[in-house]
């Protein structure tokens, strides 16, 4: 779905190299996510997991807000809190290294899209809220699972349970910011920077550790399949490559293999 509405646009891919961003583009309702965007982000996921060559995914909004999470209006009757919970899966499981950029707001399920990112990088005028309580919403499994395990039971209940809105210094003192920056200015020039270092990683170091930690931290790690990751690390033309650079002091060029 592209077609204007309303409450904005949908949410738009664009890839660039090894570097995909998806943008949120409903500033004028907090880039909140509509039904038809759970889908059409799941495919634009989907898209990226088949590009090989993308190794980075940005996740942002557009305006004074990250996102404000599932339109309220549609909770209930539409199996929305289901969606929205593979939508979180999915990103958690994104083959990529994803890099949620956090302008300003963050709320309701969109707390937890970020989280299932592997960075979050804010500005000084973020905030968080998750307002479920209040609405007799009971949060979905993974995200209850995500809150725990990134932030800690105390957190997590801070949040979900007293609904304590967070400013942007005590979402870095909790751990949902890896790095709070001094402006929007200086968000996007790191972000750019973070991207730009991963990209130039080796793809089957950097994605084989992405998914082996990701399933250490769920207790879902398979022996044979991080044996066979290592494996074919290890014989890769690419970890020549970055010996060999290392011994002559210069960027190494990986390919992948």
């Amino acid at each position: 779905m592209t077609t204007d509405s309303p409450r904005g646009l949908p949410p738009q891919l664009d890839i660039d190299g090894a570097i995909a961003t998806i943008t949120l583009r409903r500033p004028d309702v907090a880039n909140r996510l509509e039904l038809s965007d759970l889908e059409q982000l799941r495919q634009q996921l989907a898209e990226v997991d088949a590009a090989p060559g993308v190794l980075v995914l940005r996740l942002r909004g557009t305006g004074r807000h990250f996102c404000s999470g599932f339109n309220i209006g549609e909770v209930g009757g539409s199996e929305a809190g289901a969606r929205f919970e593979a939508l979180a899966a999915a990103l958690e499981a994104a083959r990529p290294v994803t890099i949620a950029i956090l302008n300003g707001g963050v709320y309701g399920g969109a707390t937890d899209l970020a989280l299932a990112c592997d960075f979050r990088l804010g500005a000084p005028g973020c905030e968080m809220f998750v307002p479920a309580a209040r609405l007799g919403l009971l949060f979905y499994r993974g995200g209850l699972e995500r809150y725990v395990s990134r932030l800690g039971l105390g957190m997590a209940k801070r949040v979900l349970l007293a609904a304590d809105k967070l400013d942007a210094q005590q979402m870095l003192d909790c751990g949902f910011l890896d790095k709070l920056l001094p402006d929007s200015a200086a968000l996007e020039a790191e972000a750019g920077r973070l991207g730009g270092e991963l990209a130039g990683m080796a793809p089957l170091a950097l994605l084989g550790m992405k998914k082996h930690l990701n399933r250490i931290a769920a207790g879902q790690l398979d022996a044979g399949d991080i044996a066979r990751d290592i494996a074919l690390a290890d014989a890769s033309e690419d970890l020549a490559e970055g010996a060999q650079a290392w011994r002559e002091r210069r960027a190494p060029r990986f390919h992948g293999r």
